[in-house]
């Protein structure tokens, strides 16, 4: 007897556009302006000291998604609970008082990157000092040193399904593979436990020209942004040198799989003056933004790089590598810091519009993040030294989308979801019963297994990859030429059939 799960996914999404259903409509961000309000701001100080604010970051679960963290060019790391009511009248270092969960000191020197893993009970920090520590968020306990970079730890990323892997990439142009299960005996010189690199790739985005380039000035070859891509295999990266993105197969890092760039007639001198300074991509990884020093966001599809960027995006003022922006986890909206002290807001298909401005902070918007639970919640923080919160007035939260984009969304939910939501089943709120943030209430389903997962792009092959270690790297690099030809597929190169299938299917809800 045949089952219902012998259709393909792309079987399933055909069927559920052709039979159709009503659903609750999620709200999306309104192109109002007056849409978007600031919930409040927090000052970024310690001991009385102002200190600018270089990463935030969204915890990652349900439960926790209003907890943010926020490093800086002290070296702390501080949590706040964004669910705390911040008053405009307070100062801005009153609603730190009463937002704040805790701080603690990371490292001796400026903290460039975070990111959240494991359910949210640990947290990576990337250091200008070089290395990057593993947290105990309970405990405030460091349980582990990333070493082996000799420059600043630009970016950091972990795997899309295994925490444990994490790719990292810094100011001495190398990027690296890390695997946390592999604890070494060495200890540091404050007795913490260092772990060493599984693999790095040196050099990643140097020019050929810049072969010859004086040590003083190897600056100019730092990697600024890494992702690890939904496929599970790939990584993109990018750098300070030029507007190019390279993506690499981690089972075989000796070569690049392929490269983008905005501008590819453009000539090698003028690619060099625009170097890139983040990257971000959406929840389902098909899509991959990146800031580039032109002043513009290039939004790409993994499915078609040797396209080019499909959109782009003005408006901004990107003058510093600090200046980061971010994809909306729907894919339906793109947030960027600015140099000329404003945040800018697009609709990713309305790229020819003018952007949401929002005007708050009094220096450069450095460093922005979604609220991957709370539809249409912002983070920005600036060289004013404050982080601050936005959000969609209620009034202008819209229930209403195009076709194409109610479509795609409701394609994507699987049928024993879409009962429940026809239902209405209610949400409640209850108090973290794992005590991790124990200040505020969170939101949570009303049952664990009402949990909506968006479905990810990958073949059969990949999902069998989900895990490797060391051992896994160390073959790959043996491959032959012939064996890699015939390694299984990944996202930047699917089977043909299934290429044009996913390729189909969103240029139909684009």
């Amino acid at each position: 007897m045949q089952s219902s799960n012998s259709h393909s996914f792309f079987h399933n999404l055909r069927f559920r556009e052709l039979s159709g259903f009503r659903v609750r409509k999620r709200a999306h961000l309104s192109d109002v302006a007056s849409g978007i309000n600031e919930i409040g701001a927090v000052a970024v100080e310690h001991r009385g000291e102002e200190t600018p604010p270089l990463a935030i970051s969204f915890c990652k679960t349900s439960k926790n998604s209003h907890i943010l963290a926020v490093s800086d060019e002290d070296g702390y790391v501080s949590l706040f609970d964004t669910h705390r009511k911040l008053s405009s009248s307070s100062s801005h270092q009153e609603n730190a008082d009463k937002a704040r969960v805790c701080d603690w000191v990371a490292h001796h020197n400026a903290v460039f990157d975070l990111c959240w893993i494991k359910e949210d009970t640990q947290i990576l920090t990337a250091s200008g000092d070089q290395t990057m520590k593993v947290w105990d968020v309970q405990e405030r306990k460091c349980i582990g040193v990333l070493t082996g970079h000799t420059g600043s730890v630009k970016s950091m990323c972990s795997h899309p399904s295994n925490p444990d892997i994490i790719v990292s990439g810094s100011r001495d142009g190398s990027f690296a593979l890390w695997d946390l299960r592999c604890n070494f005996s060495s200890k540091s010189w404050n007795k913490e436990l260092c772990i060493g690199s599984t693999a790095m790739v040196k050099r990643a985005h140097l020019s050929p020209q810049a072969k010859r380039i004086r040590r003083s000035k190897a600056a100019s070859m730092s990697i600024t942004s890494v992702l690890y891509l939904k496929d599970e295999v790939s990584i993109a990266s990018a750098g300070a040198v030029d507007s190019i993105l390279k993506f690499w197969d981690t089972r075989n890092l000796k070569s690049v799989v392929t490269q983008t760039s905005p501008h590819p007639q453009s000539t090698a001198k003028e690619r060099r003056l625009h170097g890139i300074s983040s990257l971000s991509q959406d929840l389902n990884g098909v899509f991959l933004s990146a800031s580039c020093m032109d002043n513009r966001i290039y939004l790409y599809n993994i499915l078609q790089l040797e396209k080019g960027p499909f959109r782009s995006f003005s408006g901004c003022r990107i003058e510093s590598f600090f200046v980061k922006s971010a994809i909306s986890p729907d894919a339906a909206h793109i947030i960027s810091g600015s140099s000329d002290g404003c945040a800018y807001l697009w609709q990713v298909n309305k790229p020819q519009e003018d952007p949401l401005k929002l005007e708050s902070h009094d220096g450069e918007v450095t460093a922005v993040d979604w609220c991957p639970f709370e539809v249409g919640k912002m983070a920005t923080s600036s060289d004013d030294f404050t982080v601050r919160i936005w959000n969609t007035q209620s009034s202008y939260c819209s229930s209403t989308r195009s076709p194409s984009s109610i479509r795609r969304r409701v394609m994507a939910i699987p049928s024993a979801e879409c009962n429940k939501l026809m239902n209405n089943e209610p949400t409640c709120l209850t108090k973290d019963p794992d005590g991790l943030f124990p200040s505020n209430e969170v939101l949570v389903q009303s049952s664990s297994s009402n949990t909506i997962t968006m479905p990810t792009i990958s073949t059969p092959e990949s999902q069998k990859k989900k895990l490797f270690s060391v051992s896994d790297l160390n073959e790959a690099f043996e491959k032959t030429p012939e064996a890699t030809l015939k390694s299984p597929s990944s996202v930047l190169n699917p089977p043909s059939s299934i290429k044009r299938t996913i390729r189909d299917y969103f240029l139909a809800a684009s």
